[in-house]
Protein backbone atom coordinates (compact mmCIF):
# COMPACT_ATOMS: atom_id res chain seq x y z
CA UNK A 1 0.00 0.00 0.00
CA UNK A 2 1.40 3.40 -0.93
CA UNK A 3 2.24 6.14 1.53
CA UNK A 4 -0.78 8.23 0.51
CA UNK A 5 -3.04 5.23 1.04
CA UNK A 6 -1.59 4.70 4.49
CA UNK A 7 -2.22 8.33 5.34
CA UNK A 8 -5.78 8.07 4.09
CA UNK A 9 -6.27 4.98 6.24
CA UNK A 10 -4.77 6.75 9.24
CA UNK A 11 -7.15 9.68 8.79
CA UNK A 12 -10.15 7.36 8.52
CA UNK A 13 -9.27 5.42 11.66
CA UNK A 14 -8.35 8.60 13.53
CA UNK A 15 -11.76 10.15 12.90
CA UNK A 16 -13.47 6.88 13.83
CA UNK A 17 -11.59 6.73 17.14
CA UNK A 18 -12.27 10.35 18.01
CA UNK A 19 -15.96 10.09 17.09
CA UNK A 20 -16.96 6.60 18.21
CA UNK A 21 -14.53 5.66 20.97
CA UNK A 22 -12.86 8.52 22.83
CA UNK A 23 -16.09 10.12 24.15
CA UNK A 24 -17.22 6.78 25.61
CA UNK A 25 -14.08 4.90 26.59
CA UNK A 26 -14.16 5.82 30.29
CA UNK A 27 -17.73 4.56 30.65
CA UNK A 28 -16.88 1.38 28.77
CA UNK A 29 -13.85 0.76 30.96
CA UNK A 30 -15.83 1.26 34.14
CA UNK A 31 -18.65 -0.92 32.78
CA UNK A 32 -16.08 -3.55 31.72
CA UNK A 33 -17.58 -3.93 28.23
CA UNK A 34 -17.95 -2.00 25.00
CA UNK A 35 -21.12 -2.21 22.88
CA UNK A 36 -21.40 -4.93 20.27
CA UNK A 37 -22.47 -2.43 17.63
CA UNK A 38 -18.91 -1.06 17.62
CA UNK A 39 -17.92 -4.16 15.62
CA UNK A 40 -20.46 -3.25 12.96
CA UNK A 41 -19.34 0.38 12.87
CA UNK A 42 -15.72 -0.75 12.48
CA UNK A 43 -16.75 -3.22 9.79
CA UNK A 44 -18.62 -0.53 7.87
CA UNK A 45 -15.45 1.52 7.36
CA UNK A 46 -13.26 -1.50 6.56
CA UNK A 47 -11.18 -1.62 9.75
CA UNK A 48 -11.91 -5.31 10.23
CA UNK A 49 -11.31 -6.32 6.61
CA UNK A 50 -7.72 -5.29 5.93
CA UNK A 51 -5.36 -8.16 5.19
CA UNK A 52 -8.04 -10.78 4.59
CA UNK A 53 -9.02 -12.44 1.26
CA UNK A 54 -11.24 -10.40 -1.02
CA UNK A 55 -13.46 -13.45 -1.63
CA UNK A 56 -14.86 -13.08 1.90
CA UNK A 57 -15.08 -9.30 1.87
CA UNK A 58 -11.49 -8.59 2.81
CA UNK A 59 -9.24 -5.83 1.51
CA UNK A 60 -5.58 -5.95 0.49
CA UNK A 61 -3.38 -4.98 3.37
CA UNK A 62 0.12 -5.37 4.74
CA UNK A 63 1.61 -5.45 8.20
CA UNK A 64 2.04 -1.70 7.83
CA UNK A 65 -1.71 -1.20 7.42
CA UNK A 66 -2.44 -3.22 10.54
CA UNK A 67 0.10 -1.18 12.46
CA UNK A 68 -1.63 2.04 11.40
CA UNK A 69 -4.94 0.73 12.73
CA UNK A 70 -3.32 -0.30 16.03
CA UNK A 71 -1.55 3.05 16.41
CA UNK A 72 -4.72 5.06 15.93
CA UNK A 73 -6.83 2.83 18.17
CA UNK A 74 -4.13 3.26 20.81
CA UNK A 75 -5.07 6.92 21.06
CA UNK A 76 -8.01 5.73 23.16
CA UNK A 77 -5.48 4.62 25.77
CA UNK A 78 -7.26 1.28 26.07
CA UNK A 79 -5.58 -2.00 25.22
CA UNK A 80 -8.78 -3.85 26.01
CA UNK A 81 -10.58 -1.94 23.27
CA UNK A 82 -7.96 -2.96 20.71
CA UNK A 83 -7.81 -6.59 21.86
CA UNK A 84 -11.58 -7.01 21.88
CA UNK A 85 -12.41 -5.13 18.69
CA UNK A 86 -9.66 -6.89 16.75
CA UNK A 87 -9.99 -10.36 18.29
CA UNK A 88 -10.82 -11.70 14.81
CA UNK A 89 -7.26 -10.69 13.88
CA UNK A 90 -6.02 -13.77 15.75
CA UNK A 91 -9.19 -15.85 15.52
CA UNK A 92 -9.77 -15.79 11.77
CA UNK A 93 -6.25 -16.27 10.26
CA UNK A 94 -6.01 -19.99 11.21
CA UNK A 95 -9.34 -20.51 9.41
CA UNK A 96 -8.02 -18.65 6.36
CA UNK A 97 -4.78 -20.65 6.41
CA UNK A 98 -6.22 -24.12 6.99
CA UNK A 99 -9.94 -24.34 6.19
CA UNK A 100 -11.67 -25.29 2.96
CA UNK A 101 -13.07 -22.44 0.88
CA UNK A 102 -16.62 -23.49 1.67
CA UNK A 103 -16.06 -23.10 5.41
CA UNK A 104 -14.27 -19.80 4.99
CA UNK A 105 -17.07 -18.51 2.77
CA UNK A 106 -19.63 -19.53 5.38
CA UNK A 107 -18.14 -17.71 8.35
CA UNK A 108 -15.72 -15.10 7.00
CA UNK A 109 -18.00 -12.41 5.50
CA UNK A 110 -20.12 -11.94 8.62
CA UNK A 111 -17.02 -11.65 10.81
CA UNK A 112 -15.38 -9.03 8.61
CA UNK A 113 -18.65 -7.12 8.38
CA UNK A 114 -18.81 -6.93 12.17
CA UNK A 115 -22.01 -8.98 12.37
CA UNK A 116 -20.31 -11.89 14.14
CA UNK A 117 -17.51 -12.00 16.70
CA UNK A 118 -14.59 -14.41 16.40
CA UNK A 119 -12.16 -15.42 19.15
CA UNK A 120 -9.09 -17.65 19.34
CA UNK A 121 -9.31 -20.35 22.03
CA UNK A 122 -5.91 -21.92 22.63
CA UNK A 123 -4.67 -21.29 26.20
CA UNK A 124 -5.76 -23.81 28.83
CA UNK A 125 -5.90 -23.54 32.64
CA UNK A 126 -2.96 -25.89 33.10
CA UNK A 127 -0.96 -25.18 29.96
CA UNK A 128 -0.22 -21.49 29.45
CA UNK A 129 2.14 -21.08 26.51
CA UNK A 130 2.72 -24.84 26.09
CA UNK A 131 0.43 -25.28 23.08
CA UNK A 132 1.89 -28.64 22.06
CA UNK A 133 0.62 -30.23 25.28
CA UNK A 134 -2.95 -28.97 25.30
CA UNK A 135 -5.58 -31.34 26.73
CA UNK A 136 -8.91 -30.31 25.19
CA UNK A 137 -9.99 -33.31 23.13
CA UNK A 138 -12.06 -33.68 19.98
CA UNK A 139 -13.11 -37.26 19.30
CA UNK A 140 -14.63 -38.17 15.94
CA UNK A 141 -18.16 -39.59 16.17
CA UNK A 142 -19.65 -40.08 12.73
CA UNK A 143 -20.14 -36.70 11.10
CA UNK A 144 -19.26 -34.83 14.28
CA UNK A 145 -16.46 -34.26 16.75
CA UNK A 146 -17.25 -34.41 20.45
CA UNK A 147 -15.25 -31.79 22.32
CA UNK A 148 -14.36 -31.84 26.03
CA UNK A 149 -12.01 -29.57 27.93
CA UNK A 150 -11.43 -25.99 29.00
CA UNK A 151 -9.85 -22.80 27.72
CA UNK A 152 -8.96 -19.71 29.70
CA UNK A 153 -7.93 -16.07 29.21
CA UNK A 154 -9.87 -16.03 25.92
CA UNK A 155 -10.31 -12.49 24.59
CA UNK A 156 -13.90 -11.91 23.37
CA UNK A 157 -14.65 -15.39 24.71
CA UNK A 158 -17.86 -14.37 26.48
CA UNK A 159 -19.52 -12.90 23.39
CA UNK A 160 -17.83 -14.76 20.54
CA UNK A 161 -20.09 -16.36 17.95
CA UNK A 162 -17.19 -18.44 16.62
CA UNK A 163 -14.38 -19.97 18.67
CA UNK A 164 -11.31 -20.99 16.67
CA UNK A 165 -10.29 -23.75 19.04
CA UNK A 166 -7.09 -25.76 19.40
CA UNK A 167 -8.01 -29.36 20.18
CA UNK A 168 -6.28 -32.70 20.45
CA UNK A 169 -7.46 -35.16 17.81
CA UNK A 170 -4.41 -37.40 17.89
CA UNK A 171 -1.57 -38.50 20.13
CA UNK A 172 0.77 -36.53 22.33
CA UNK A 173 2.73 -33.51 21.20
CA UNK A 174 2.34 -31.04 18.37
CA UNK A 175 1.39 -33.69 15.83
CA UNK A 176 -1.87 -34.42 17.61
CA UNK A 177 -3.14 -30.82 17.55
CA UNK A 178 -5.93 -29.70 15.23
CA UNK A 179 -8.03 -26.56 14.81
CA UNK A 180 -11.80 -26.81 15.10
CA UNK A 181 -14.19 -23.92 14.55
CA UNK A 182 -16.87 -24.13 17.24
CA UNK A 183 -20.16 -22.26 17.35
CA UNK A 184 -19.97 -20.39 20.65
CA UNK A 185 -23.69 -20.89 21.22
CA UNK A 186 -23.58 -24.68 20.91
CA UNK A 187 -25.10 -26.85 23.66
CA UNK A 188 -22.41 -27.80 26.15
CA UNK A 189 -20.43 -24.56 25.79
CA UNK A 190 -20.37 -22.59 29.05
CA UNK A 191 -18.55 -19.30 29.46
CA UNK A 192 -17.61 -17.31 32.55
CA UNK A 193 -16.21 -13.75 32.50
CA UNK A 194 -12.87 -13.17 34.21
CA UNK A 195 -11.87 -10.10 36.25
CA UNK A 196 -8.56 -8.57 35.22
CA UNK A 197 -5.97 -6.03 36.31
CA UNK A 198 -6.33 -4.24 32.99
CA UNK A 199 -8.07 -4.54 29.64
CA UNK A 200 -11.32 -3.97 31.54
CA UNK A 201 -13.55 -3.20 28.55
CA UNK A 202 -12.65 -6.40 26.71
CA UNK A 203 -14.49 -9.49 27.80
CA UNK A 204 -12.16 -12.30 28.79
CA UNK A 205 -13.56 -15.78 29.38
CA UNK A 206 -13.03 -19.13 30.99
CA UNK A 207 -14.71 -21.58 28.59
CA UNK A 208 -15.79 -25.15 29.27
CA UNK A 209 -16.68 -27.68 26.58
CA UNK A 210 -18.86 -30.51 27.89
CA UNK A 211 -19.59 -33.10 25.18
CA UNK A 212 -19.99 -30.34 22.59
CA UNK A 213 -20.94 -31.82 19.22
CA UNK A 214 -19.29 -29.98 16.34
CA UNK A 215 -19.97 -30.89 12.68
CA UNK A 216 -16.84 -32.39 11.13
CA UNK A 217 -17.01 -29.85 8.31
CA UNK A 218 -15.77 -27.26 10.84
CA UNK A 219 -12.35 -28.93 11.08
CA UNK A 220 -9.83 -26.46 9.67
CA UNK A 221 -7.47 -28.46 7.49
CA UNK A 222 -6.78 -32.10 8.23
CA UNK A 223 -6.29 -33.66 11.63
CA UNK A 224 -2.87 -32.89 13.06
CA UNK A 225 -2.37 -29.76 10.96
CA UNK A 226 -3.27 -27.28 13.69
CA UNK A 227 0.06 -26.65 15.37
CA UNK A 228 1.86 -25.17 12.36
CA UNK A 229 -1.14 -23.00 11.50
CA UNK A 230 -1.27 -21.69 15.05
CA UNK A 231 2.47 -21.03 15.20
CA UNK A 232 2.32 -18.88 12.05
CA UNK A 233 -0.61 -17.04 13.59
CA UNK A 234 1.34 -16.46 16.81
CA UNK A 235 4.10 -14.69 14.86
CA UNK A 236 1.56 -12.17 13.57
CA UNK A 237 -0.01 -11.79 17.02
CA UNK A 238 3.38 -11.18 18.62
CA UNK A 239 4.26 -8.54 16.06
CA UNK A 240 0.96 -6.76 16.68
CA UNK A 241 1.47 -6.91 20.46
CA UNK A 242 4.83 -5.27 19.84
CA UNK A 243 3.09 -2.61 17.77
CA UNK A 244 0.62 -2.01 20.60
CA UNK A 245 3.48 -1.62 23.06
CA UNK A 246 5.23 0.93 20.86
CA UNK A 247 2.02 2.88 20.23
CA UNK A 248 1.10 2.99 23.92
CA UNK A 249 4.63 4.11 24.83
CA UNK A 250 4.23 6.99 22.40
CA UNK A 251 0.88 7.89 23.99
CA UNK A 252 2.54 7.94 27.42
CA UNK A 253 5.34 10.18 26.16
CA UNK A 254 2.85 12.61 24.59
CA UNK A 255 0.82 12.86 27.80
CA UNK A 256 3.91 13.18 30.00
CA UNK A 257 5.34 15.89 27.76
CA UNK A 258 2.10 17.87 27.73
CA UNK A 259 1.81 17.61 31.51
CA UNK A 260 5.44 18.67 31.99
CA UNK A 261 4.94 21.72 29.79
CA UNK A 262 1.74 22.83 31.55
CA UNK A 263 2.47 21.87 35.16
CA UNK A 264 3.96 24.62 37.35
CA UNK A 265 6.19 23.66 40.28
CA UNK A 266 7.73 26.29 42.52
CA UNK A 267 6.93 28.98 39.97
CA UNK A 268 8.43 27.20 36.96
CA UNK A 269 7.16 24.74 34.34
CA UNK A 270 8.07 21.15 35.17
CA UNK A 271 9.78 20.85 31.78
CA UNK A 272 12.34 23.45 32.89
CA UNK A 273 13.88 20.90 35.26
CA UNK A 274 16.91 19.19 33.75
CA UNK A 275 16.04 15.80 35.24
CA UNK A 276 12.53 15.93 33.77
CA UNK A 277 13.87 16.74 30.29
CA UNK A 278 16.38 13.91 30.54
CA UNK A 279 13.70 11.45 31.65
CA UNK A 280 11.48 12.43 28.73
CA UNK A 281 14.41 12.08 26.35
CA UNK A 282 15.30 8.63 27.65
CA UNK A 283 11.68 7.56 27.21
CA UNK A 284 11.77 8.91 23.64
CA UNK A 285 15.13 7.31 22.79
CA UNK A 286 14.10 3.86 23.94
CA UNK A 287 10.74 4.05 22.20
CA UNK A 288 12.36 5.21 18.95
CA UNK A 289 14.63 2.16 19.11
CA UNK A 290 11.63 -0.11 19.67
CA UNK A 291 9.83 1.46 16.70
CA UNK A 292 12.90 1.01 14.48
CA UNK A 293 13.09 -2.70 15.35
CA UNK A 294 9.34 -3.08 14.82
CA UNK A 295 9.36 -1.42 11.40
CA UNK A 296 12.45 -3.31 10.22
CA UNK A 297 10.88 -6.62 11.19
CA UNK A 298 7.53 -5.69 9.65
CA UNK A 299 9.33 -4.96 6.37
CA UNK A 300 10.81 -8.46 6.38
CA UNK A 301 7.41 -10.01 7.09
CA UNK A 302 5.79 -8.07 4.25
CA UNK A 303 8.58 -9.30 1.97
CA UNK A 304 7.50 -12.88 2.64
CA UNK A 305 10.09 -13.78 5.27
CA UNK A 306 9.34 -15.43 8.62
CA UNK A 307 11.91 -13.84 10.95
CA UNK A 308 10.84 -15.67 14.09
CA UNK A 309 13.75 -14.49 16.23
CA UNK A 310 13.22 -10.86 15.24
CA UNK A 311 9.48 -11.09 15.91
CA UNK A 312 10.18 -12.44 19.39
CA UNK A 313 12.70 -9.67 20.01
CA UNK A 314 10.24 -7.00 18.86
CA UNK A 315 7.69 -8.18 21.39
CA UNK A 316 10.11 -8.60 24.31
CA UNK A 317 11.97 -5.34 23.69
CA UNK A 318 8.84 -3.27 23.02
CA UNK A 319 6.93 -4.60 26.02
CA UNK A 320 9.93 -4.16 28.35
CA UNK A 321 10.19 -0.59 27.08
CA UNK A 322 6.49 0.06 27.65
CA UNK A 323 6.79 -1.00 31.29
CA UNK A 324 9.62 1.49 31.71
CA UNK A 325 7.96 4.34 29.82
CA UNK A 326 4.54 3.93 31.43
CA UNK A 327 6.15 3.87 34.87
CA UNK A 328 8.09 7.05 34.13
CA UNK A 329 4.96 8.73 32.76
CA UNK A 330 2.99 7.95 35.93
CA UNK A 331 5.89 9.29 38.01
CA UNK A 332 6.02 12.54 36.01
CA UNK A 333 2.29 13.10 36.38
CA UNK A 334 2.59 12.48 40.10
CA UNK A 335 -0.73 12.19 41.92
CA UNK A 336 -2.65 12.73 38.69
CA UNK A 337 -0.84 9.76 37.15
CA UNK A 338 -2.35 7.58 39.88
CA UNK A 339 -5.90 8.71 39.12
CA UNK A 340 -8.28 6.56 37.10
CA UNK A 341 -9.41 8.37 33.99
CA UNK A 342 -5.92 9.31 32.80
CA UNK A 343 -4.48 7.40 29.88
CA UNK A 344 -1.13 6.78 31.56
CA UNK A 345 -2.76 5.21 34.63
CA UNK A 346 -4.72 2.76 32.49
CA UNK A 347 -1.75 1.97 30.25
CA UNK A 348 0.46 1.41 33.31
CA UNK A 349 -2.00 -1.21 34.61
CA UNK A 350 -2.10 -2.86 31.21
CA UNK A 351 1.62 -3.24 30.57
CA UNK A 352 1.94 -6.71 32.09
CA UNK A 353 -0.64 -8.34 29.84
CA UNK A 354 1.45 -7.43 26.80
CA UNK A 355 4.47 -9.10 28.40
CA UNK A 356 2.46 -12.27 29.03
CA UNK A 357 -0.05 -12.60 26.16
CA UNK A 358 1.02 -14.24 22.92
CA UNK A 359 3.93 -15.94 24.68
CA UNK A 360 5.55 -14.80 27.91
CA UNK A 361 8.77 -12.77 27.71
CA UNK A 362 10.92 -15.56 29.15
CA UNK A 363 9.62 -18.13 26.66
CA UNK A 364 10.05 -15.82 23.69
CA UNK A 365 13.60 -14.90 24.65
CA UNK A 366 14.50 -18.57 24.82
CA UNK A 367 12.77 -19.19 21.48
CA UNK A 368 14.66 -16.30 19.88
CA UNK A 369 17.98 -17.62 21.18
CA UNK A 370 17.27 -21.08 19.78
CA UNK A 371 16.23 -19.61 16.43
CA UNK A 372 19.59 -17.84 16.32
CA UNK A 373 21.32 -21.17 16.89
CA UNK A 374 22.48 -20.51 20.44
Amino acid sequence: MSEIDLQSLRNTVHHFVQREIVPHIEAWEEGEIFPKDLYKKAGDIGILSLGFPERIGGLPGSTATTMVIVEELAQSGSGGLIAGLLSHGIGLPPVVALARDALLDEVGPSILAGDKICALAVTEPGGGSDVANLRTTAVRDGDHYVVNGSKTFITSGVRADWLTTAVRTGGDGAGGVSVLLIDGHSPGVSRSPLKKMGWWCSDTALIHFDDVRVPAKYLCGGEGMGFLGLMHNFNHERLMLGAMAVAFAEVCIADALEWSQDRQTFGRPLISRQLVRQNLLQMTERTAAARALLEATATKVDAGEEPVAEVCMVKTFATDNLEYVAGQAVQLLGGMGYMRGTRVERIFRETKVLSIGGGATEILRDLAARQLGW
